[in-house]
């Protein structure tokens, strides 16, 4: 088992709901305070988005979000030299576009992720049946491979995606893209197929944009994914303060 997995499966037997936030690495210069500030107000994990020109499973806000920092420079590279700073110690989760990996090298990709604290990576384009070396270059630097469920997959795949998903279960609570949502979709029956193949913890995400949806997701899975509704304070120029009120408000729903 992968030590993310260890360390998810620990904070479920403590009874607690898992809050992710999710941000996009290099967003701002001082992004990494943001990350703290989450940790600060109650984040169990982060998930941190690497930016890619063409996000595909991102919707309008992420889209804006990952092109602002790539004009700024980001980079795996930078990101990680950045991470070095990070004073918070909480469960880091990378998530970007197979594209970034094949690049920079796959097994060169897993280790920079693992020297850099980071335990586990979602690559949303990348698919169970092209997953193998990918999977074999992060067992050797004990990176965990996430997979998601989407509300269209068949109970055949959710057996297999949920049996190689490792960390924690991405349950897609719609079928769209990355933002804001007056509900929570299809989430209860997603949770329940996962929950019915394995007991990997399984999070909620794709438009849990509000503490209210936070609470309502978090009652049927084991955690909340938090990402468009963040990204957009920050893009609006929320500072630090902020962004840990905001986290805060979140952390108090789940409890």
């Amino acid at each position: 088992m992968k030590s993310l997995e260890a360390e998810l499966r620990q904070l479920r037997e403590s009874g607690r709901k898992a809050l992710v936030p999710y941000f996009v690495a290099g967003l701002t210069p001082d992004w990494v305070r943001h990350v703290e500030a989450a940790v600060h107000g109650g984040a169990d994990a982060v998930e941190i988005g690497i930016p890619f020109s063409d996000p595909m499973i991102d919707g309008v806000v992420i889209q804006e979000a990952a092109l602002r920092s790539l004009r700024l420079g980001t980079t795996i590279d930078s990101l990680c030299a950045d991470l070095a700073s990070l004073s918070a110690s909480v469960p880091l989760v990378a998530m970007t576009y197979f594209n970034i990996f094949h690049h920079y090298g796959l097994e060169r990709s897993a280790g920079k992720l693992h020297a850099s604290g980071i335990g586990g990576a979602i690559v949303p384009d990348l698919s169970l049946e092209e997953a193998e070396e990918w999977k074999r270059v992060c067992d050797q630097s004990d990176v965990a491979t996430i997979f998601l469920v989407a509300p269209s997959t068949s109970s055949e795949r959710v057996a297999k995606v949920a049996a190689a998903s490792e960390g924690f279960v991405y349950a897609s609570a719609r079928m769209a893209v990355t933002g804001q949502a007056a509900d929570i979709g299809d989430a209860e029956r997603v949770v329940g197929s996962v929950r019915a193949v394995c007991d990997t913890p399984t999070y909620v995400g794709i438009g849990i944009s509000t503490p209210q949806l936070a609470e309502e997701a978090g009652e049927i899975s084991d955690g909340v994914i938090v990402g468009s509704a963040l990204v957009r304070l920050i893009l609006d120029g929320a500072d630090a303060s902020q962004v840990e009120t905001f986290v805060a408000s979140f952390r108090h729903a789940l409890d």
